[in-house]
């Protein structure tokens, strides 16, 4: 049976025992702080995510709407879910007229709800799950990949400096750094031997690029964290900045590309992949079309070193999903509904080395 996505993810729930918000404690805390939230307020959790847990906060008599974004109790892997980074770089953004939420307030005080935390605002609109946007005609299709190919494009051009975010990232030698740090994440989180990871620990290191650029990057810039305009086919808002960075800009463009590249999982519905559609039909372009986009929006000919940049940032989802494994394990995962499978590291990780080793058309 094929998992519905759309349906899967989108909306709020309950929130399980563990994630439940002390509503009385928070009223209190945030009355003075936060304009038409009140005391009497519900919280709901959004179903999307697997990583910070995130409300709607919504106020019973006015119906005004905010959004609360915590970091999970438990035992955390370190340097993950690093909120207070992530508000710093909404701020910044914000002030920078950068599509993000409006940020209120960052709370570092864990003893009001049990963890740090920071309300924004909600940002109405659409969020897309399934990457071949059904239900849209095509034209739409088209605008929204066009739109949000350019917003990648812009945050990468983005003067760092001036909006006051200089020391998010030491900034050189990126490459190696989220090398090391996502080969530990992925150390730490191990729950089974899967030999091709061996193989790009081992290997990476001698295939990186010698030099490389410096921007800010979001860190995980795809559709399922972009909120898009109500009526039109345009980007309202991009959100999840919790690995916003410091670094080389062709790793996010990678990473963002995963559309195109992730293998299929029609059953577990961990994946929303392009390959096998019918792009020209739905009106979407190919990886080709849409790097040629990214790299006119940002202002260079061609996407340098793309079979590393492409099967490194392979590696790097492999990792990710064996940290979303591992918290699940532990009970720390955000969402209950953890639809990756180990199998989904060893196909990931053999699609790495494929694409490395020139086996695969990167």
């Amino acid at each position: 049976m094929t998992t519905d996505r759309q349906q899967l993810f989108s909306g709020t729930e309950e929130p399980p025992e563990y994630l439940l918000l002390d509503t009385i404690a928070l009223g209190a805390y945030l009355k003075d702080i936060v304009d038409g939230l009140g005391t009497d307020f519900s919280a709901e959790k959004f179903r999307g995510g697997q990583s910070n847990p995130t409300y709607k906060l919504t106020n019973n008599i006015t119906g005004a709407t905010y959004v609360l974004r915590r970091r999970p109790p438990g035992e955390l892997l370190d340097s993950a879910h690093d909120i207070e980074r992530e508000f710093h770089v909404i701020s910044a953004l914000a002030k920078a007229s950068y599509p993000v939420p409006k940020p209120y307030h960052y709370c570092a005080d864990e003893q009001i709800i049990g963890s740090s935390f920071y309300v924004v605002e909600y940002c109405s609109g659409r969020v897309f799950w399934n990457n071949d946007l059904p239900g849209l005609w095509n034209t739409d299709r088209a605008a929204i990949y066009e739109d949000m190919v350019t917003s990648l494009a812009q945050l990468h051009l983005i003067d760092y400096e001036a909006i006051g975010l200089g020391h998010l990232g030491r900034g050189g030698n990126y490459i190696q750094r989220n090398f090391s740090r996502w080969a530990k994440v992925y150390e730490q989180s191990k729950l089974t031997d899967i030999p091709d990871m061996d193989w790009l620990i081992g290997k990476l290191p001698d295939m990186m690029p010698k030099e490389e650029q410096t921007r800010l990057l979001h860190g995980d810039f795809g559709l399922y964290n972009i909120i898009i305009d109500a009526e039109r086919p345009r980007v309202s808002a991009v959100l999840d900045w919790e690995m916003s960075t410091l670094g080389d800009p062709f790793i996010d463009l990678a990473h963002h590309l995963r559309a195109w590249w992730e293998p299929v999982d029609d059953i577990g519905g961990a994946a929303s992949s392009l390959a096998g559609k019918d792009l020209e039909e739905l009106g979407i372009p190919t990886m080709d079309a849409y790097i040629e986009a990214y790299c006119r929006h940002y202002g260079i000919s061609e996407m340098p070193y793309r079979r590393f940049y492409l099967g490194y940032a392979q590696f790097r989802y492999a990792a990710m999903i064996q940290g979303i494994l591992k918290r699940a394990a532990t009970g720390t995962a955000s969402s209950r509904r953890v639809l990756h499978r180990q199998e989904r590291v060893f196909e990931v990780a053999a699609l790495a080395r494929r694409t490395l080793e020139g086996q695969h058309q990167a």
